[in-house]
């Protein structure tokens, strides 16, 4: 199984070099697709990469074809793909906004998958929700799950609509925390900690707090109160953000991210 990625961003890279490891998967069966030149020359120096440069040497060689490119760029590529697919060949999407009826009708072709990534796929931590045209078969499936599986978890979804809305939670979601790790280390500074110190503080604060999470069934409302006593420093902070309606902020962001996902896919 012969497996291409069209776009060496840090997405297209980070999911080619997860799939690498796959045990679906041989040395040497995944190309790399991109225009840049300085993209092709990193991509050139991995072992287990065929870097090209022209569509045709690759996309009809391909049996699973992973788009990763900026959604603008989609019709342009298309149109010069067309012509090279065959009806045989799976297509897994990452390109936000972009529809699976559009990609079938573009190309042609009915087995895609619809995917929406996050960054901390990165580092084998990642979330990638996804869903499937009818035409794909189970058997497939397990494969495109065991491929994404790479980078982390993947989790299937029922329609297009809950792959927009896992954009406003996962997908845009690490950006949310990080606003959050910025808010809580500039606090730290002004408290005098160094700025090392200020990271420290806030980075094993959070990844403890996940892991706590992670391995109790006890929802983050009861976290909350185990860490928070009548008239303590906890109730203290937990008390403003209710009193500045953090909560309700927080939500509103998630939806306008969501929001925002549903306007993108009406322009495909």
């Amino acid at each position: 199984m012969k497996v291409l990625v069209i776009g060496a961003g840090n997405m297209g890279l980070t999911y080619a070099t997860g799939m690498s490891k796959s045990k679906l998967l041989k040395k040497r069966n995944i190309m790399v697709l991109d225009k840049s030149k300085e993209k092709l020359e990193e991509v050139g120096k991995i072992a287990y990469f065929d870097a090209i440069d022209k569509i045709e040497d690759c996309v009809p060689q391909a049996d699973i074809i992973f788009l990763a490119v900026k959604p603008y760029h989609a019709e342009e590529l298309f149109q010069r793909m067309k012509k090279l697919v065959n009806p045989e060949q799976l297509f897994i999407s990452i390109m936000a906004g972009v529809t699976i009826n559009y990609i079938q009708e573009a190309l042609g072709i009915k087995k895609v998958v619809r995917a929406m990534p996050n960054l901390p796929a990165q580092v084998g931590k990642g979330l990638t929700s996804y869903v499937s045209a009818d035409e794909v078969s189970r058997l497939e499936l397990f494969m495109v799950e065991s491929l994404l599986d790479t980078t982390g978890k993947s989790l299937r979804v029922k329609n297009e609509k809950f792959i927009d809305a896992s954009t406003g939670i996962s997908g845009s979601g690490p950006a949310y925390v990080f606003y959050f790790m910025q808010s809580m280390m500039e606090a730290a500074l002004q408290m005098g900690f160094s700025e090392n110190v200020s990271k420290v503080l806030v980075s094993q604060t959070f990844t403890g707090a996940v892991e706590l999470f992670n391995q109790n069934n006890l929802n983050p409302d009861t976290w909350m109160e185990m860490v928070a006593s009548k008239g303590g420093t906890t109730r203290a902070a937990l008390d403003s953000m209710e009193d500045n309606n953090v909560n309700e902020l927080i939500k509103e962001a998630a939806f306008a991210a969501f929001g925002r996902a549903v306007e993108l896919g009406e322009e495909y």
